[in-house]
């Protein structure tokens, strides 16, 4: 839902003040977008998948991975927040911690995991932002229809079902999951 607002410049501190009472926002175009949280399913695919990210990244020394609550500005003054995203190494340079803002870019990874109150227009609209920002790679996730959808480019080149296995590629070198892994039911 977006909510209609005068047009005004944010810093990073108002900004990450809004997000009270379970509210999360995007900026787009001047507008402040409410991405109200997204359920369970939503929130443990995303934490599962950003936890073995992490691991990996971490041990490996790759850069960093954050969760929904990290903010992007990109080059239109937008703030976009992938459910998870990576930043590599090499664009960390010189930082001995993560900044207290946003990170200025897009992440290098972008992994948008698809809820029930999300259109097609608005994905698209954020995949196509972040390969204009240099995202090299974003994995759009459907737990209904239990798919993956594969980007290089704002034209998804890989539909991944459950027999697949899900690459880092370049970009996360060795990181693999296997889809069916994402959509796993419990057994408890």
């Amino acid at each position: 839902m977006t909510i209609a607002t005068e047009k005004k410049t944010w810093t990073d501190e108002e900004f990450m003040a809004l997000s009270s009472g379970g509210h999360r926002y995007e900026l787009i175009d001047g507008d402040l977008a409410d991405r109200d949280n997204s359920g369970m399913e939503h929130g443990g695919i995303g934490s599962f998948l950003g936890g073995l990210l992490a691991i990996h990244v971490r041990q490996r020394k790759l850069g960093t991975v954050c969760d929904s609550s990290t903010a992007f500005t990109l080059k239109s003054g937008n703030k976009r927040s992938p459910d998870v995203s990576f930043v590599a190494k090499e664009r960390l340079k010189g930082l001995k911690r993560p900044p207290r803002g946003f990170f200025q870019g897009s992440p290098d990874l972008a992994v948008e995991i698809l809820s029930p109150n999300n259109t097609v227009e608005e994905i698209h609209d954020k995949i196509v932002e972040y390969f204009e920002n240099d995202t090299r790679l974003v994995w759009v996730i459907h737990p209904d229809e239990k798919y993956v959808l594969v980007y290089h480019s704002p034209e998804p080149d890989r539909f991944l079902r459950s027999q697949h296995v899900l690459e880092g590629e370049a970009i996360v070198p060795d990181f693999a999951i296997a889809v069916a892994e994402l959509f796993e039911e419990w057994d408890f």
